[in-house]
């Protein structure tokens, strides 16, 4: 085929190449060297020879855009796509009238982007962008494909690809087969602050930073360093088997050697993770339902929400609950009960003296139900032995935490139903898929850009990028190309 010729007579040349006798000498690693280089511009002529082979995208006389306007004048233009091969050239025919735009019906059935990069690069600069800096994305890209681009060209590029994350899980049917008979539906949510630029700081925020504006110093202040950053919002909901434990199981795992043949925690199941810089406590908590009520529309799970010591989290979650007609019960984290009693425990030990076996059984008795008598205990302890407001200050917060939250701390109760108690999900998820990219050294971000990367990342942590690409490149097709028309019939079998 003609199309191909030129595809041929390099594939030629490079097994040419790699069979002379100047090639035989040379080490593994220069002639790998040699088929990357040269069999990225094979690709490239293989790539142009397909988009000649698709023609000029001929219409006929006249094409009649979706204004009802009769396009009658029609001529020849080259367009310039940027691959992940290579630049290749797309010749095809373009119906115009006075006055009025363009229209290219290649490009629709090609669906091309409306940008010179390809949505093979454009995928490539997302998932490299939401890895690690743009300056990094920017020399990975070229690397692996010989393109260049600005950073500005790749900041632009994320921005559109994010472009339709809420449209994604809004249209998109929630498949129940995998999770049909697990009976616990978890939501969990925490917040997680990122260093951001002055003018994309929340309004109260930036006030507080400019009533104390940063002086030339060394280091940031702590004060400093708090008014610089906005809360990111991470949520999360996924469903679990239940996971039935004794207190004296949780121990053992936490202070001695666990046992080898420990019982298997079960993994979270369709678990879906995101991160929100614009929306607020309130209206996050109001997705983390949404997402929820789509897979238990009928209230067949037992919904259980994990929160730590943030008065917001229940403050939205119990009148949200109310609203769908959930019974949700709350659950108190554990391993932040675990780091108050620590601090607590090192306030009636001094070193050398191990507080563990102090902590052990407090422990243990909390985990038994009896957190407020826990509580009661150790304030009394601390009276006992007349210590002044600060060294008893870690103790009484520790004891305050306890009475703040017992309505949420009935582990004895949560263990025997086989719930969760710990909110390692969401922690996990504040430092994944906020924390190792948006804390990079010296990072200040503009609000926009770090909201687009904080979208992408949430569909990658939640395994659903390679489906919301999918679903990305039709809401293109559909935008761009399928309204174009009055009569898109030789588009239909694109949709």
């Amino acid at each position: 085929m003609e199309s191909f010729a030129h595809a041929e007579n390099k594939f030629f040349q490079l097994t040419e190449l790699l069979s002379n006798s100047h090639t035989k000498k040379m080490w593994f690693r220069c002639v790998e060297s040699i088929v990357n280089n040269e069999g990225r511009e094979f690709e490239q002529s293989l790539l142009q020879g397909h988009a000649d082979e698709r023609g000029l995208g001929d219409m006929g006389d006249f094409i009649v855009g979706s204004d009802d306007l009769v396009r009658t004048h029609k001529r020849i233009r080259e367009r310039h796509i940027k691959t992940l091969f290579g630049p290749i050239k797309i010749k095809r025919s373009g119906y115009s009238s006075r006055g009025k735009n363009s229209l290219f019906p290649t490009d629709s059935l090609l669906n091309l982007p409306t940008i010179a990069h390809s949505f093979g690069v454009q995928k490539l600069v997302s998932q490299e962008a939401i890895r690690g800096s743009f300056e990094e994305s920017i020399e990975s890209l070229e690397r692996m494909t010989g393109i260049k681009i600005s950073k500005r060209q790749a900041e632009k590029i994320i921005l559109a690809t994010s472009s339709y994350f809420y449209d994604f899980y809004t249209q998109n049917e929630y498949e129940l087969e995998d999770t049909q008979n697990l009976p616990l539906l978890v939501l969990t949510l925490d917040g997680k602050g990122i260093a951001m630029r002055k003018e994309s700081l929340r309004s109260e925020t930036r006030l507080r930073s400019e009533e104390n504006p940063h002086k030339l110093k060394p280091r940031l202040s702590p004060f400093d360093t708090k008014n610089s950053k906005r809360m990111a919002v991470v949520a999360s909901v996924y469903e679990v088997e239940r996971f039935i434990r004794s207190p004296e199981e949780i121990v053992e795992e936490l202070f001695e050697q666990p046992d080898s043949d420990k019982k298997k925690r079960p993994k979270p199941v369709k678990k879906r993770v995101w991160a929100s810089l614009k929306h607020s406590f309130q209206l996050v908590v109001r997705e983390m339902f949404e997402e929820a009520n789509k897979r238990d529309p009928n209230r067949k799970k037992e919904w259980i929400a994990l929160v730590d010591g943030d008065k917001k989290q229940r403050r939205y979650l119990l009148p949200e609950a109310k609203k769908h007609g959930v019974k949700l019960t709350i659950i108190g984290d554990f391993i932040h009960v675990l780091e108050y009693l620590w601090d607590a425990g090192h306030v009636f030990f001094n070193e050398p003296f191990d507080p563990e076996q102090w902590v052990k059984e407090r422990l243990f008795r909390i985990l038994n139900g009896k957190s407020s008598l826990t509580a009661a205990g150790m304030r009394r302890s601390a009276t006992k032995k007349k210590f002044d407001q600060t060294k008893r200050k870690n103790m009484d917060k520790c004891a305050k935490y306890l009475l703040n939250l017992s309505s949420y701390l009935r582990y004895l109760e949560y263990l025997n139903l086989g719930y969760p108690i710990a909110t390692g999900v969401i922690e996990g998820a504040c430092r994944y898929l906020v924390k190792d990219r948006m804390s990079i050294t010296g990072a200040r971000w503009g609000l926009n850009y770090a909201y687009a990367i904080l979208k992408l990342r949430s569909l990658k942590v939640s395994g659903e990028f390679d489906d919301y690409w999918i679903f990305y490149e039709k809401q293109e097709f559909i935008k761009n190309y399928l309204n174009q028309y009055a009569d898109p019939v030789f588009l239909n079998s694109k949709i």
